[in-house]
This record gives structure tokens, sequence and C-alpha cells, in this order.
């Protein structure tokens, strides 16, 4: 197997790590460098289990592979909180009883930041095209919205 390297920043932390031409990025986060926040749901980019910031935008984790984050700006969930505080999502989240099982909750998080990064202000409709790649089985999404509108009302 061709190894290549990689140098990225993930979490504002630089990383330079030896990749498999065929390891993705999810494998890389989770198993190399122990960010296990983030989620293999499906495997196929279909539940956003996945997702994180590349270079500000948000992908599923395990449709690219490692050697194309080479030179890229990754944020993972665990990259959202700021020391011991939590990112106005996370605490919107909580207070809005958005979260049940959890499992989708970091690739809801990212989604939802990249989408309040690039539009403060969002309508309920953008926000529920941002979450569209985020499937979550537990909550029926209301109170997700709720707090992705909350989150951003704080922000103002």
């Amino acid at each position: 197997m061709t190894h290549h390297p990689v140098s990225l920043t993930v979490n504002g932390l630089r990383e330079y790590v030896q990749v498999a031409s065929n390891e993705t990025l999810l494998a890389l986060l989770r198993d190399r460098l122990g960010l296990t926040g983030t989620k293999n749901g499906c495997s196929a980019g279909e539940c956003g289990a996945c997702t994180v910031l590349m270079d500000s935008e948000p992908v599923n984790a395990c449709l690219i592979l490692a050697v194309e984050a080479d030179g890229a700006q990754i944020v993972t969930v665990e990259g959202l909180a700021n020391d011991s505080q939590l990112d106005p999502l996370q605490q919107a989240l909580i207070d809005h009883s958005g979260v049940q099982c959890g499992f989708c909750t970091p690739g809801v998080l990212i989604s939802a930041r990249a989408l309040l990064n690039r539009n403060p202000h969002p309508s309920e409709d953008d926000i529920k095209n941002a979450l569209r790649g985020n499937l979550c089985r537990c909550t029926g999404y209301v109170r997700i919205i709720d707090a992705v509108k909350a989150a951003a009302k704080a922000g103002e």
C-alpha cells in the first residue's frame, strides 16, 4: 500500500501524518488522531454523522480521502468549544433538548455552525436546508431547528 505525507490543521493544531492511499479523512480523525466525536454512521455520505468543516465548508469525512485534506483546515465537533466554554450552538442544543441519543449531534452541530458562519441570521428554511444532509432518528428536528434559531438570536 502506498503512503503519502499529509499536513493539515485540525482544530487549530498542525498535524503531519503518513496516510494510505485509501484512508478516509474520517479514519484519520477517529483512528489516528483520536477525535471520536466525528461518527461513522453509514460510510456512504448519506447520514451526515461524519460531517466536519474542511476549509470552512461542511463535508462528509467518510467520502474524503485523507490525502485530499493535505493543506486543509479541519474543524471537528471537538474544535467547537473554546477551552471550557461551549459553542453557543452546543449550549442551545442542551437548552432546547435537541439531543437524545446524540449520534447525529456532532454532524448537526458542524452543519449548523457552517450555516451560522456564512449567514448569522438564517430563516427557518435556511436552517432546514443546511441540515438536510443530517439524519436524526430521535428528535424529529423541531428542537434542533429551535436550538439553531436560538443560537442565531444569541449571536446578534
